[in-house]
């Protein structure tokens, strides 16, 4: 069967008109953040975005490609967000009923009396270290230890800030070495090498920067701990809202249960959420008619009050103003905004790689390669700016991966070295962007914007950065093997 007919292809694109569109969207995004602060991902980083991906398209009709082709980048581009779309959808939801169903609040209730604040941060990053590589998925540990997590650190008056970024750091290093995760086994397939080869070559950053977070982790929390006014007041509170007992941390199991057994994370967390919702309706009766806007009592007000929760959020009347700020959240309309973000963004990705203006940039970088350094250095480069740019991580694994691993073979490294630094700048940059997939998802999850989590994500800060160390010293740097092709 023939191929059909496509638009004609876009003519090579010079380097001065590739960089139209990126001056025009750093200068944007910089505008939106001046004018609006750190409201911008509210709707002034989408306009930013929007008029970037017009721009691109006029330069790409300029340069010889024709609308529909690049109306069709646009849609591909979109289409790779779906699968996280649906996720954060299934995330607000399970927020909301775990919220309802007592599972947040007894994470809370429980946390409180258990973890020592001073330890905190050190604390969370390696919970979620463990539930991460477990699971394979940093989304759905933070969708859920973390949302936990941060209730705690509220209780604890610490910081938002540096506790999402211990939260991150320990979910991503759990992702990166778990052969579970998709990221793993993209940066693996990408460049041909074994699974677990990639995993324990990654070791040689991974291990440094983790211990490394986790020492300044400890550290900030010895200078920062705080204290609740009254641990058994708050709990006193928690109890008088929610019928609490250990017995309501079920569906938290059934969720980890459900994706060790390898489901995929879609269908797991809608469960999961479905779970909760169960687990209100049996248990917290009171509180689930309290959601029902008719004032609907019995079986039909435990009912609608948790399909109102699914698509509305819990919202929590205690009388506490810390509390009702704490809990009043979730829901499937909370992570509208997000999506809102993802979709602009991913749009402007995807014109961006049809009209080629991305191959342009990466090969400007692959000229300016002339030895290991500025290899693996080019590598962690290109990797961040298409984050920045495709506003995706798996873009940002994929097609560096492609470009460069010729180049890695010219320098007479194995593609293992490739293999690695995909993922220290790859996959761990990629939720430091506001409108990437992964920033935008971290934010609307833990409720603390990503320039304020961003310089305590210290794990995937120093990765990169080790990354470009360890090839300057010429540590961990493995000769390419014909031999074994």
């Amino acid at each position: 069967m023939s191929e059909p007919d496509r638009p004609d292809s876009p003519k090579p694109m010079p380097l001065g008109w590739a960089l139209l569109p990126i001056i025009f969207l750093i200068a944007s995004l910089s505008g939106a953040v001046t004018l609006f602060g750190s409201d911008a991902s509210y709707g002034a980083n989408q306009i930013a975005l929007i008029l970037a991906g017009c721009l691109t398209l006029l330069v790409g009709i300029v340069r010889g490609a024709s609308y529909k082709d690049l109306q069709q980048g646009l849609i591909e581009g979109i289409h790779v967000g779906l699968g996280p779309i649906m996720i954060l959808l299934a995330v607000g939801m399970l927020i909301g009923t775990w919220i309802l169903s007592g599972t947040v609040p007894a994470m809370i209730y429980y946390g409180v009396a258990i973890i020592d604040p001073e330890y905190f941060y050190a604390t969370s990053a390696i919970i979620c270290a463990v539930v991460a590589i477990s699971i394979g998925s940093s989304w759905t540990v933070a969708g859920t230890l973390g949302v936990g997590l941060m209730g705690i650190a509220g209780s604890f008056d610490l910081s938002p800030a540096i506790t999402a970024g211990a939260i991150i750091s320990g979910a991503y290093f759990g992702d990166k070495l778990s052969p579970l995760s998709d990221t793993t086994n993209l940066a693996s397939a990408v460049t041909g090498v074994d699974l677990f080869l990639h995993i324990r070559h990654m070791l040689w950053t991974t291990i440094p920067a983790f211990v490394i977070a986790c020492i300044v982790f400890f550290f900030l929390g010895s200078q920062q701990a705080g204290q609740p006014a009254d641990i058994a007041q708050l709990q006193q509170a928690l109890d008088q809202q929610f019928s609490i007992g250990p017995h309501l941390l079920i569906p938290l199991i059934v969720m980890l249960v459900l994706i060790v057994k390898r489901m995929p994370a879609y269908p797991a967390i809608v469960i999961s959420a479905l779970v909760g919702g169960l687990f209100a309706a049996v248990f917290q009766g009171e509180a689930a008619i309290a959601m029902a806007q008719s004032g609907s009592s019995g079986v039909l007000g435990r009912l609608e009050g948790i399909w109102s929760v699914l698509f509305n959020g819990f919202q929590s009347s205690s009388g506490d103003p810390f509390l009702d700020k704490l809990l009043s959240k979730g829901g499937m309309s909370s992570m509208l905004n997000t999506i809102w973000l993802i979709v602009c963004a991913l749009s402007f990705g995807g014109i961006l790689e049809r009209t080629g203006i991305l191959d342009t940039l990466i090969s400007v970088a692959l000229r300016r390669v002339k030895g290991v350094t500025s290899l693996v250095t080019a590598t962690v480069t290109t990797c961040f700016a298409t984050n920045v740019l495709a506003a995706d991580q798996f873009i940002a694994i994929a097609l560096p991966g492609k470009m460069f691993k010729q180049a890695y073979h010219d320098q007479g490294l194995d593609e293992l070295n490739l293999s690695r630094t995909l993922e220290d700048a790859g996959t761990l940059t990629s939720v430091l962007i506001p409108w990437n997939t992964c920033g935008a998802y971290m934010t609307a999850t833990l409720g603390v914007a990503s320039f304020s989590y961003a310089p305590y994500a210290l794990f995937n800060i120093l990765c990169p950065l080790l990354a470009i160390a360890l090839a300057a010293n010429r540590i961990g740097q493995m000769p390419y093997r014909a031999e074994s092709r």
